[in-house]
């Protein structure tokens, strides 16, 4: 299991765990339970260069479409192909088996990320 004291977060719901400059992305407990049944899942193409704080994929569920953010800039160099194929994966195991992609950051981290505290003091808000 993921200690997710160690992670970044999101105020967009997302977790980033960065090591030596990758971070892998995906979106949080407390946003696949309000997306509900995750059913198809979008992710950019890898070599793909994303901007920090612009949408790079889709999350659809059986209650509504979500939109993914890139929470830093840099390349994607993975995608998590098991959550393309079973979106549930999503639901399932979010900090996991659920994660979504792997992005090389460009120029460190983002100083809007959120350590667990902040994340759960947002969330509970």
């Amino acid at each position: 299991m993921t200690d997710l004291n160690a992670l970044a977060y999101t105020e967009e719901h997302e977790w980033l765990d960065v090591v030596d400059g990758v971070a892998t992305i995906g979106i949080t407990d407390f946003a696949a339970e309000k997306l509900g049944d995750v059913v198809f899942v979008e992710l950019p193409a890898v070599g793909t260069e994303i901007a920090a704080g612009t949408v790079v994929g889709e999350i659809e569920s059986t209650k509504s479409v979500g939109e993914l953010y890139a929470p830093v800039a840099g390349t994607v160099v993975e995608i998590n192909d098991a959550a393309v194929d079973d979106p549930s994966l999503v639901n399932a195991a979010p900090f996991d088996g659920g994660w979504l992609l792997k992005v090389s950051i460009a120029d460190g981290a983002s100083d809007a990320l959120l350590d667990r505290a902040a994340y759960v003091a947002l969330t509970e808000g």
